[in-house]
């Protein structure tokens, strides 16, 4: 079978092969603590030394799980580690996209499903716009050398007059983009990997829902308060080290909530599931559910 994802807990199909330490990892990406991930690591492995036993069914992870961590708790990330064992079964590669605009936390949730999907490939549409931009000069190709939501300064003075500039520039430079995306996703098809992308520029319904050999999964990441949209910058800030200034972006906030606007409307259009970004851990767990999800409509299917 080709290896699509490096999975971070291998699963058989009756029982998972054991390490403490595995395990505790395996807890921790399906959502539980990691105080109560590693105790209930130990207390598996205590009960495999009694048993005398080298593998745990997942019949007595239930048993365990649900005296450890409590009997909600402890079914639903047995359910999960089920889930995910399924998913690694699919025997495809995954494409996640997860779209929003500047200041919605996609970096941050992309780089988490990933890892917790055991994904090693993460790329970001700003990266291919950056590549595209060494090779197509500002003349040829003016709005990817311009932000987002300032790819309408790219546009001819004509072209700026007609209907909405900053959506007009927005969706200019967002069509420029996707033939790098388009290809990158091919290629990750091509060679069988599995891959999250993040960006503004994946824009509902520009993209294919279906791709077939893959499972493709999309989501848009929204910020509907506008102060904590504004308090993201300050915190991107700190972590890019003023490599990302806040000021670009604050004084630019109406106009990129004029971008998230237009996103907003384009997939409650394309039926794109939309995810309010107001806590990491909740907004990571519906990205991995939508994987999860779409991975048991291909099962069906199949």
């Amino acid at each position: 079978m080709t290896q699509h994802r490096h999975n971070p807990f291998p699963l058989g199909d009756e029982s998972l092969p054991y390490s403490k330490g595995l395990m505790a990892r395996a807890l921790i990406a399906v959502g539980v603590g990691g105080v109560r991930a590693y105790e209930l690591a130990r207390q598996v492995e205590i009960d495999l030394a009694k048993r005398d036993e080298r593998t745990v069914e997942l019949e007595r992870l239930h048993e365990l799980a649900v005296e450890i961590l409590g009997p909600v708790e402890g079914h639903e990330a047995v359910e999960r580690l089920r889930r995910y064992r399924d998913l690694d079964q699919l025997d495809m590669p995954v494409i996640l996209l997860i779209g929003g605009a500047t200041g919605t936390g996609k970096t941050t949730i992309a780089a988490e499903s990933a890892h917790r999907l055991g994904i090693t490939r993460l790329s970001s549409t700003d990266f291919i716009r950056q590549t595209m931009r060494a090779f197509f000069s500002e003349e040829f190709m003016p709005t990817i050398h311009h932000s987002s939501f300032k790819a309408w300064e790219a546009l001819p003075e004509a072209e700026r007059e007609e209907g909405d500039p900053l959506i007009r520039g927005f969706l200019q430079q967002t069509k420029n983009v996707l033939v790098g995306v388009r290809a990158s996703i091919e290629r990750a098809i091509e060679e069988g990997w599995s891959m999250v992308l993040e960006g503004v520029h994946l824009v509902p319904g520009m993209l294919p829902s279906e791709i077939e050999g893959a499972l493709v999964v999309q989501s848009l990441l929204v910020v509907y308060n506008e102060e904590v949209h504004a308090s993201n910058f300050f915190v991107r800030d700190l972590a890019t080290e003023g490599v990302r200034p806040v000021e670009k972006y604050l004084q630019n906030l109406g106009e990129i909530r004029q971008v998230q606007d237009f996103l907003l409307k384009r997939a409650r259009k394309s039926g794109v599931p939309v995810i309010e970004n107001e806590n990491v851990d909740r907004t990571v767990g519906a990205v991995i559910e939508l994987v999860l999800e779409g991975a048991e409509r291909l099962q069906k299917v199949k």
